[in-house]
């Protein structure tokens, strides 16, 4: 069955722990969020996160999510994942999703790297035949060597990022789900990680990509979601949607005009009535 996304009337609250709603109605307040936040019905504090969203995603289809820091866009790509349920509307997916949001969520500091190419492998919905197919794969691609029989402790920030990459991308998705853009490494490690992820993306179903590149949103996709906070802004065409989201994050400078003193007038009119002998 081809892969979709079915998204209806979708909303999430998060709650907000420890807070009293007063002093946290004057904060939003202040920050001109005051449609966000409410109490629910045992008096937790909560602020919407994601309001009313629908949206139709269908085998093909590469969406760019763009807005401001704080609109959603994370956010909506965790509810697609799965990660949080929404407190309303209907959610379907059709298709193995992959997304690459935390990708070091599930590996151990104790555990030696093949160890975290299983544990890692498993989180991400891969069986152990699937895992012992890929693990040689995952080995070339981190250039580790015999690192990977070490415990994930032992490894530079690099190191570890590289295989947790390299474990992730390993898993074939129908549907990947892709928030900002990856470092992994230096130069010509990044030009690996690029190819490898372009491989992936090439070959899912769906792609929905969170990025603040407008140039990479205009090469990769074929729609463009704008969404302000937690809300659709505006949905369709690339060019339209990215042409209008760019104009309202660099409005044109207003006009400024002066108005002449009595001072300046009566100088103008001296230099007139000079040229004019």
């Amino acid at each position: 069955m081809p892969a979709s996304i079915n998204l209806q009337n979708v909303c999430l609250d998060l709650p907000i722990f420890d807070v009293s709603a007063q002093s946290l109605k004057k904060r939003v307040l202040r920050m001109g969020r005051r449609n966000r936040i409410a109490e629910d019905n045992t008096g937790v504090v909560v602020v919407r996160a994601i309001d009313d969203l629908s949206l139709q995603l269908e085998s093909g289809d590469r969406l760019g999510l763009i807005g401001h820091n704080g609109a959603g866009k994370s956010t909506l790509l965790r509810v697609m994942a799965g990660i949080y349920p929404p407190t309303g509307g209907l959610i379907a997916v059709q298709g193995k999703t992959v997304p690459l949001l935390d990708i070091s969520l599930g590996m151990d500091d104790q555990s030696t790297g093949r160890q975290n190419i299983r544990l890692r492998g498993l989180l991400l919905g891969m069986n152990d035949a699937e895992i012992k197919q890929k693990t040689e794969d995952i080995a070339t691609f981190t250039e580790l060597g015999d690192y990977l029989d070490l415990p994930l402790r032992t490894y530079s920030s690099g190191m570890r990022v590289r295989l947790a990459f390299a474990i992730s991308t390993a898993v074939e998705a129908d549907i990947l789900l892709l928030d900002e853009v990856l470092g992994v490494g230096d130069a010509s490690f990044q030009d690996k990680a690029n190819k490898r992820l372009m491989d992936l993306h090439a070959r899912a179903e769906i792609v929905v990509l969170a990025i603040h590149s407008s140039d990479a949103i205009r090469k990769t996709c074929n729609k463009v979601l704008w969404i302000e906070r937690g809300k659709v802004k505006m949905f369709g065409k690339v060019d339209e949607v990215v042409s209008a989201y760019d104009k309202h994050m660099n409005p044109p400078a207003p006009t400024v005009l002066r108005k002449r003193t009595t001072n300046q007038k009566f100088s103008q009119r001296k230099q007139t009535l000079r040229r004019s002998r």
